[in-house]
C-alpha cells in the first residue's frame, strides 16, 4: 500500500483570450432544425460557449508528449495517449503520468492537475451581444472544400466564437506530493506555452484556435495552514510567469520543507 502526503496544492489563475476565431465543437448541429454544420459546445443554462477543462487539458498533454518525445500506445475512444506500464518501472520519472493522470488499471495513483471548465467572461458577453454577431455569442464562418477533379465547390458552415472572446476565470489546481512535482511545474508551463504557440479545438490549419493566456494569478495553499493562501505573484502574460518560474519554486520548496526523499 502506497501512502502518500498532499504537501500543497499551486493555483493558477487567469483568463484566455481567443486571437482568433474559436471552434471547440458540440452537439447538434445540422440535424436540429436551422443548425450550423459544425457548431461549439454551449452552457446549456446560459447557451453560451464556454472551453472545457478536458479540451484545455487534453490538449496540453497531447502537445507536451509529442514535446519530450513519448511513445503513445493507451487507447482511449478514438484517440492514444501516453501511458507508463508498471512492468517497466517507468512512471515515478514519467512527468506526463503524473501531471496529467494514468488509467487506474495501471496505477491507483493521483493525479496532480485539475482543470476547471473556463465560461464566457461577463464583459466578454456582453460584448458578443452588442456586436450582433450571426448567432448568439458566436459567427457563422463558412468554408468551402473543393473537388480536385471536378472541381465542384461544397461549402459548409463553421459556428466559432469570434476573435477577442475572453473566457474566464480559467483556474488549474495542481497538487504537489513530492519535492519532483515542484520542479516539474516547468513541464506543465511548457505545455501552456506549447497550446499557446499551437491551437485549442478544431480546424487550427486552417486559422482556427490561436489563444493566449493573460492576467495570470499564481497562489500557494500548504498543508500546515491551508485555509491561509499565500500569493506566488501576478503575471500579465505566460512569458512573464515563465520567466519568473526559477523564484516560484525556490519559494514553494521553502513554504513546504517537503524532507529528502519526499
Amino acid at each position: 500500500m502506497t501512502t502518500l502526503k498532499l504537501y500543497g496544492r499551486v493555483f493558477i489563475e487567469g483568463e484566455i483570450e481567443a486571437k482568433t476565431g474559436l471552434h471547440i465543437g458540440g452537439s447538434g448541429g445540422a440535424f436540429s432544425i436551422g443548425g450550423v454544420d459544425n457548431p461549439v459546445i454551449i452552457d446549456q443554462l446560459t447557451r453560451q460557449p464556454y472551453i472545457p477543462g478536458s479540451s484545455l487539458r487534453g490538449k496540453m498533454r497531447s502537445l507536451t508528449e509529442k514535446y519530450l518525445g513519448r511513445v503513445t500506445g493507451q487507447r482511449i475512444s478514438q484517440i492514444e495517449i501516453h501511458s507508463c506500464r508498471k512492468s517497466n518501472g517507468s512512471y515515478a520519472t514519467c512527468p506526463i503520468c503524473n501531471i496529467y493522470g494514468i488509467t487506474a488499471e495501471e496505477f491507483n495513483l493521483p493525479t496532480r492537475l485539475i482543470v476547471r471548465d473556463v465560461p464566457l467572461e461577463p464583459k466578454s458577453a456582453e460584448r458578443l451581444q452588442v456586436a450582433k454577431t450571426s448567432l448568439p455569442y458566436t459567427e457563422v464562418k463558412t468554408e468551402v472544400t473543393i473537388d480536385r477533379v471536378t472541381s465542384q465547390a461544397t461549402p459548409r458552415d463553421v459556428e466559432r466564437v469570434p476573435a477577442g472572446a475572453v473566457f474566464g476565470p480559467m483556474e488549474l489546481v495542481y497538487n504537489i506530493y513530492t519535492n519532483q512535482d515542484i520542479e516539474w511545474l516547468g513541464v506543465l508551463l511548457d505545455g501552456m506555452q506549447l497550446l499557446e504557440d499551437d491551437y485549442l479545438g478544431g480546424m487550427g490549419s486552417r486559422g482556427s484556435g490561436k489563444i493566449a493566456f493573460r492576467g495570470l494569478k499564481v497562489t500557494l495553499k500548504q498543508h500546515n495552514n491551508y485555509r491561509q493562501p499565500v500569493s506566488l505573484g501576478s503575471y500579465a502574460s505566460l512569458s512573464d510567469l515563465s520567466a519568473a518560474l526559477p523564484g516560484i519554486i525556490a519559494q514553494i520548496k521553502t513554504a513546504l520543507n517537503i524532507p529528502a526523499g519526499g
